[in-house]
């Protein structure tokens, strides 16, 4: 991974030490409010409904165990002894006092993290796949690209304040999408042309929130060298015509749907002609010194332990169902990709403890070359696991509760903090997660269902992509009561789509017996190799409505 020169140190002590200044000043009464939010939001810092939030920043989700044991010891002597995995691959603390963040974000920087742009109407951490440079089937390794992009925007002084916030997502898997590319503010898909030059497909206009949208393409093919001076196209035509009069219709997806895509495209491709031959543009010897950083780690000539896990799996079919769900076929013999389940049931989803988070430490250490990856879906990867060692990996996971074999299924939730912690949601996650958890607590019931992702939100801003669940739940507000929303349909995959509401909103204490229905409607209607979102769409959402309604 990235590696921290003395420029990057200088900037990032120099940063710490400005906002330890800014944070003086408002506690001091200096600052108004309204003077300290945009300084505080580019810094990660929130005040929420019982005390401040901070984000912390993790780098398309890649972390070191020196920089996890750190995280586990801000959560114990800062926080209360958890921390939250987000959607966008990063850490977020719930509980920290506004006085004590410049000293957090002082000890992120010793070991080369940060809180920067992590909030506010900037450009937000760039996010990918988990498995970027382990899975078999990417187009070229993502990561380095994501890391030009998120040098390019940090302190981009002419995009430090956009009309809203935005958010870049990168993909090199042809079979599947695990960034959610399409539902960003630009999605950028790694291609080959016919040629087999790299280069990107570029959506732009996605989005979730008050009106969800999936991203169009605006162009097929943009040529690799060129990904820098094309992104300030885009983001000089946003900063020009996009909206500041009303926050809920600032993001750039309006103003893709307000031109179309094409007069977007046109506009982009106007501006793009006085750019594309500027500085920015990427050299190959950039690109292949940002590459240097992420070459593989000290891997071991080994063969496939095909009879050694086919003994283990007869042997323990608790050891098989992990097997099956939760580890990942890797692109160098003998290895494989191990993903830890942070949904166990009877914790709240997608939070750690700080004990965890050392364990996590130490399990990077001993099997992965030390080295952990959050994901999209808000769990944890270990990307370097050697076959012959899965069984004892696997020993170790059970008592810390990172075995769940529940991946991809119905009770791999993902979940925002919600009513519990943020001022801005109407209702309670956490909560309705683990009560849909108990619900469907039979691993063989599961497996029988297949694939079926259940995203929970609790207010509109969409923090748990329930716009894009193949079951998506909303709370929302009645007369000072909880209800929940549900759509269905929903896909962040290639074949991307935003679900459609199913009709009037339930109470919490129904929401279990309600997922219980629309999966009854499922396994009643569907053929031998559909999955829920597949039946969904050949039946549509009526049998649903009217088996909920009836």
């Amino acid at each position: 991974m990235y590696v921290y020169d003395e420029h990057d140190r200088q900037i990032l002590a120099e940063r710490v030490a400005q906002f330890r200044d800014q944070t003086n000043r408002a506690l001091a009464g200096e600052l108004e409010e309204d003077e300290f939010l945009p300084l505080r939001l580019q810094n990660g810092l929130y005040v929420q409904r019982l005390a401040p939030m901070l984000r912390i920043c993790v780098p398309y989700g890649m972390l070191r165990s020196d920089q996890i044991r750190r995280l586990a010891r801000i959560t114990r002597d800062y926080d209360k002894g958890y921390a939250h995995f987000t959607t966008r691959q990063n850490v977020q603390l719930n509980w920290p006092a506004i006085e004590d963040v410049p000293d957090i974000l002082e000890e992120l920087s010793e070991v080369e993290m940060h809180a920067n742009q992590t909030s506010g109407n900037c450009i937000r951490n760039t996010t990918t796949d988990q498995f970027a440079g382990v899975q078999d089937d990417e187009i070229a390794d993502p990561r380095p690209y994501c890391e030009i992009i998120h040098q390019w925007s940090t302190y981009h002084p002419e995009f430090a304040f956009l009309p809203r916030k935005f958010k870049v997502a990168v993909n090199a898997s042809e079979r599947t999408d695990r960034a959610a590319i399409q539902v960003h503010d630009i999605g950028l898909q790694m291609v080959r042309n016919d040629k087999g030059e790299l280069g990107f497909r570029v959506h732009v206009g996605g989005g979730l929130g008050r009106t969800p949208m999936v991203g169009p393409v605006i162009r097929e093919f943009l040529p690799e060298p060129d990904l820098l001076t094309y992104l300030e196209a885009i983001l000089r035509v946003y900063n020009r015509y996009g909206r500041r009069d009303n926050k809920y219709k600032a993001r750039i997806k309006i103003l893709v749907k307000a031109l179309t895509p094409e007069g977007f495209a046109e506009k982009v491709e106007k501006e793009w002609e006085h750019t594309r031959n500027s500085p920015t543009r990427l050299t190959r010897e950039a690109i292949e010194r940002m590459q240097g950083y992420f070459t593989a780690p000290d891997y071991q000539a080994l063969d496939n332990a095909t009879d050694l896990l086919a003994q283990q799996r007869f042997e323990h079919r608790a050891f098989d169902q992990w097997l099956s769900h939760n580890v990942t076929t890797h692109k160098k013999p003998g290895y494989a990709i191990v993903t830890l389940t942070v949904k166990e049931t009877g914790t709240p989803p997608d939070d750690v403890s700080d004990r965890q988070l050392e364990q996590i430490a130490d399990l990077a250490d001993e099997y992965s070359f030390g080295e952990a990856r959050v994901t999209h879906h808000q769990n944890v990867v270990l990307a370097d696991v050697r076959q012959d060692r899965l069984f004892e990996l696997w020993q170790a996971l059970q008592p810390i509760g990172f075995a769940t074999p529940n991946l991809d299924t119905l009770t791999d939730v993902i979940c925002c903090p919600g009513g519990d912690y943020c001022a801005l949601a109407n209702a309670k996650s956490i909560p309705v997660a683990e009560s849909i958890q108990r619900r469907f607590d039979d691993l063989d019931y599961l497996y029988d269902l297949g694939r079926i992702d259940l995203n929970i939100s609790g207010c509109m801003n969409a923090c748990g992509h329930h716009h894009v669940g193949h079951i998506g739940v909303l709370g929302v507000d009645k007369k000072g009561e909880e209800f929940y929303q549900i759509s269905l349909g929903g896909s962040s995959q290639h074949d991307a789509s935003i679900g459609k509401i199913l009709g009037p909103s339930f109470a919490r204490d129904d929401m279990p017996e309600v997922v219980a229905k629309l999966i009854g409607v499922y396994v009643e209607k569907r053929t031998e190799e559909e999955e829920f979102l597949d039946t969904y769409r050949r039946i549509g959402i009526q049998p649903f409505k009217e088996k909920v309604y009836a």
